[in-house]
C-alpha cells in the first residue's frame, strides 16, 4: 500500500489515500471524492485529466495528448498514470470546472425567462389547461453534460428561483455509452446514481429552496425530463439495454414513483413524474422539448433538433413525427478535440479570421485570456478557416502563415499563442481535431437527410427549423450551413428556443393535461436506429467533407 496525496487548487487541505501499487490515478482520485473532468471515460484519447506530479513516482506510458514538454514539466494524464510508490500530485481548479461553471440555458437571463412565459403562453392557448394548486413543484432537466432546474409557482406559473450545475456524472464519462460501461462495473450503479442525485440535483433543490424562500414541505411535485440514459441512472435501472441490440431499455414509461423512492428531500409522498422515452436514444428531454415547440399542434413541417452532448432530432407535424439520434459524439461540447473545452470561463464562443492574414479575432463567454474552443467557437472556426482557404473540403491545411504549422501529424492552426492565452501555452487546431468534427457535423447532416429520404422528403419541405440545447444558442447559422452542418433553407426559417426540455418539464409540472399530452407525443412519435437504415452510412460519408461532395446542396439559389 501507498499514499497518494491529492493537493486541489483553492482548497485548503490535502486528502491523503491509501492505494495499492498499480492503482489508476483517475480512479483513485474518483474513490476519494476529487473531481477530475475525464470526457473520455478514462481512455486517454481526450487529454483533460492533467494533473502534475509534485513528488514521488507514477508509471504512465507516452501519450499523444501529452506533449513531451507538458511531460518534462511533470504533468501527467491522471487517467494513464499507475501509483509506483508514495506520490504527491498537484490537481488544477480547472479540473473540476465541470461542475459549478459551464454556461447553459436554466431560465437565468431575462431572453431566457421571455422565452419560457411565451412558450408556456403557447402550451396553454393549444387547448392545454394548467392545474389549480396552491403549492409549488420543481421542474429537473437531467443533461447529459448540465442538470437545470426551476422551482415554480403552480398557482400562477412564476418561476420563482433557478439553478444549474454541471452533471456530476461527467467525470464518469462525456457521453452515455461510457456512463453505461462504467455503471456496469462493481459499484458503478451506485456511484453513477450518486453523482447525479446527492452530487447535483439535491444541491440544486436546496438552492431552489433557499432562494426562493420556500421550505421542503411546500414542494408537492417534481418532474424530471432527461434522455434515456439519464433517467435509467438517475432510477437506478440497469441501462446496459440501451446500448446493446436489440436496444430495449429497461423502460420508456416510468409511472408511479414518489419522491421516498427517488431519493429526493422533499415529502416522500410527493409524486415524482418522468417525461417517456421513445426509444434507446430518444428520451424524456425530447418528448418535453416537443411540447415546447408545439410541432404537435402545427400544420408546418418542422425539424426539430436539440444539440448537445448527443444530437437528436423530430421531423414532423400535428400528423405524424420521425425520430432519430445521431452518433455526433461529444465533439460539440468540446470532447475530442485537444484545445476544446465545454461552455465555461475563457471558452472562444465566436471568431472570425482575416482572409488575407489570418489572423484571428474571438470573443470569450468570460474571463481575460482564452483556455479552448466550445461548441460554437469550433463551428466558427472550421467556418472561417474553410471561407479563407486555409483548410481544403477534406479538411486538411493548405496554405502557408505564421499561424500555420506542420508537423509529422499535418498542419496546426494556433488560435491563441502561449503569451495570449490563459494556459501559457499555444491553443492549436490539429488536423485530427478537423476530422472529429467534421464526423461529428456530418452525423448531424446525414440524420436529417436519412429521416427526409425515409419521408420521400427533401429540405425544401423543411418549413422550420427549431434548434434546442445548450450550444444552440451560440451558434451561427450561416456559419454552420457553411460547413455543411446544418440544410440550405433560408436562415429566417432557423429560431433557437433555449432549454426545451427544462421548459416543457415545467409545462408539465403546471399541467395535469400537459403530462398526458408528453406522453401522447411519446407514444406516437415513430422511432428509427440510424444505424440500421439504408443508406445512412453512405449519408454519412459523403458529409465528410467541407461541405459535403455534392457541393450543389449547399450552392446559392
Amino acid at each position: 500500500m501507498f499514499t497518494l496525496t491529492f493537493k486541489v487548487e483553492n482548497q485548503p487541505l490535502d486528502i491523503k489515500c491509501q492505494v495499492d501499487a498499480g492503482e489508476n490515478v483517475l480512479r483513485a482520485a474518483q474513490r476519494a471524492g476529487i473531481e477530475i473532468d475525464a470526457p473520455c471515460a478514462g481512455n486517454g484519447t481526450c487529454g483533460k485529466c492533467r494533473v502534475r506530479l509534485i513528488s514521488g513516482a507514477l508509471e504512465m506510458q507516452p501519450n499523444p495528448r501529452l506533449p513531451y514538454i507538458d511531460y518534462e514539466e511533470m504533468w501527467r494524464l491522471a487517467c494513464q498514470s499507475k501509483v509506483i510508490g508514495d506520490a504527491v500530485v498537484w490537481v488544477p481548479a480547472t479540473a473540476s470546472a465541470f461542475k459549478q461553471d459551464i454556461a447553459t440555458a436554466d431560465l437565468s437571463s431575462p431572453e431566457e425567462l421571455a422565452r419560457y412565459e411565451h412558450a408556456i403562453q403557447g402550451i396553454f392557448s393549444s387547448g392545454l389547461s394548467p392545474s389549480s394548486s396552491e403549492s409549488c413543484g420543481i421542474a429537473i432537466d437531467i443533461g447529459t453534460t448540465t442538470v437545470a432546474a426551476a422551482l415554480l409557482d403552480l398557482k400562477t406559473c412564476k418561476v420563482l428561483s433557478k439553478a444549474s450545475r454541471g452533471n456530476g456524472q461527467i467525470r464518469y464519462g462525456a457521453d452515455v455509452i461510457n456512463r453505461i460501461i462504467q455503471q456496469m462495473k462493481p459499484g458503478g450503479k451506485e456511484r453513477l446514481q450518486k453523482a447525479v442525485r446527492e452530487e447535483t440535483i439535491i444541491p440544486i433543490m436546496q438552492t431552489l429552496l433557499k432562494d426562493s424562500g420556500k421550505s421542503a414541505s411546500d414542494i408537492s411535485r417534481i418532474v424530471i425530463a432527461g434522455n434515456t440514459t439519464m433517467e435509467h441512472l438517475f432510477i437506478g435501472a440497469d441501462g446496459d439495454s440501451i446500448r446493446l441490440e436489440p436496444y430495449v431499455p429497461e423502460f420508456l414509461e416510468l409511472t408511479g414513483v414518489d419522491a421516498n423512492r427517488a431519493g429526493l428531500p422533499v415529502p416522500p409522498d410527493s409524486p415524482v413524474i418522468f417525461a417517456p422515452n421513445v426509444g434507446s436514444y430518444v428520451g424524456g428531454d425530447i418528448t418535453a422539448g416537443v411540447l415546447d415547440t408545439l410541432m404537435w399542434n402545427s400544420d408546418l413541417m418542422t425539424l426539430f433538433i436539440d444539440l448537445g452532448t448527443n444530437g437528436e432530432l423530430v421531423f414532423g407535424n400535428s400528423e405524424y413525427m420521425l425520430c432519430c439520434a445521431c452518433s455526433a459524439g461529444p465533439a460539440f461540447e468540446g470532447g475530442d478535440i485537444s484545445c476544446g473545452m465545454r461552455a465555461t470561463t475563457g471558452a472562444i464562443d465566436s471568431v472570425y479570421i482575416n482572409e488575407d492574414t489570418l489572423e484571428p479575432e474571438y470573443t470569450l463567454i468570460s474571463g481575460e485570456k482564452p483556455l479552448g474552443l466550445c461548441g460554437s467557437g469550433l463551428i466558427d472556426i472550421i467556418s472561417e478557416l474553410f471561407r479563407t482557404g486555409a483548410v481544403n473540403s477534406k479538411g486538411k491545411f493548405v496554405r502557408e502563415s505564421p499561424r500555420i504549422r506542420y508537423d509529422e501529424y499535418g498542419g496546426n492552426y494556433i488560435v491563441a499563442f502561449a503569451s495570449e492565452s490563459g494556459t501559457g501555452k499555444d491553443i492549436e487546431l490539429n488536423e485530427g481535431d478537423l476530422d472529429n468534427f467534421i464526423r461529428a457535423k456530418a452525423a448531424i447532416f446525414s440524420a436529417i437527410r436519412t429521416m427526409l429520404k425515409s419521408l420521400a422528403m427533401s429540405v425544401d419541405d423543411i418549413d422550420r427549423v427549431i434548434i434546442a440545447g445548450g450550444i444552440g444558442s451560440g451558434i451561427n447559422i450561416e456559419k454552420a450551413i457553411s460547413i455543411g452542418m446544418l440544410p440550405m433553407i433560408p436562415t429566417d426559417k432557423y429560431s433557437y428556443i433555449g432549454n426545451s426540455s427544462l421548459t416543457g418539464a415545467c409545462a408539465m409540472l403546471l399541467s395535469d393535461e400537459a403530462v398526458e399530452k408528453v406522453f401522447d407525443i411519446g407514444r406516437n412519435m415513430t422511432y428509427i436506429e440510424l444505424s440500421t437504415e439504408p443508406g445512412y452510412m453512405d449519408e454519412f460519408l459523403a458529409a465528410c467533407f467541407l461541405p459535403h461532395t455534392d457541393h450543389r446542396l449547399f450552392e446559392q439559389t
